[in-house]
């Protein structure tokens, strides 16, 4: 079936479907591919920053590090510095009398990591509904093409092949688009979950870590003092 005869010559409900699905299988590719690069960046970004952090002679220097990175681990690092800082700043006013310092960065370190989280989801439900709703927009143009078999079988009084060649073969057309653009979508939507799975455990261990850590260096240069 030549798709452009579809366009040429099916009607205004045939030609929405298949422009809805057309549609939808760009948007679809678009994210898949700036997720996929997103994802790539993200972890090679997480071994150079993991690799430097650690190995930090300072917190000037592990700051300094994590503000030009562009792992999600450098930014929960900036969180929780600032949140730190923020601390200590208010220590004689409402907010250290509130709070201790251990809640504070709990909160502000959680608070961080859902935003960070969130980043990551961006995109999945649109990938989510494009694979649950496309086989039912193709469906529809199946049902649509067997109906326009029927009107014509109906008009001519005529069954032969030539009658309902052109309405059926829409119609097979159609259920293929709908699969066509459902199946990457359910791909990627998996293999992204997967792999957000995989960096937000990998958050969540840093940040407790990095929690231990900002609270010794506060101890540290509580005794300092």
């Amino acid at each position: 079936m030549d798709l452009a005869l579809i366009w040429n010559s099916g009607d205004p409900v045939l030609v929405s479907v298949f422009g809805l699905l057309l549609l939808m299988s760009v948007v679809s590719w678009c994210l898949i591919l700036l997720r996929s690069s997103l994802l790539l960046r993200i972890k090679r970004g997480q071994k150079r920053f993991l690799a430097s952090f650690w190995t930090a002679s300072d917190w000037d220097e592990a700051t300094g590090l994590a503000a030009h990175a562009i792992a999600p681990e450098a930014k929960l690092a900036r969180a929780g510095w600032e949140g730190l800082t923020h601390y200590r700043s208010n220590a004689g006013k409402g907010l250290g009398l509130a709070v201790s310092l251990d809640d504070y960065l709990v909160r502000t370190l959680r608070t961080r990591l859902s935003q960070e989280n969130a980043r990551l989801e961006q995109g999945l439900s649109w990938l989510a509904t494009v694979g649950s709703i496309s086989p039912f927009v193709g469906l529809f143009g199946t049902v649509w093409g067997i109906y326009h078999a029927l009107v014509a079988i109906a008009t001519k009084g005529d069954a032969s092949l030539a009658t309902v060649a052109g309405p059926i073969g829409e119609a097979l057309v159609a259920t293929a688009a709908g699969l066509a653009v459902a199946i990457p979508a359910v791909v990627a939507y998996n293999a992204f979950v997967r792999a957000n799975r995989v960096i937000a455990q990998g958050l969540d261990g840093f940040a407790h870590d990095l929690h231990a850590q900002l609270l010794t260096a506060a101890a540290v240069e509580k005794e300092g003092k």
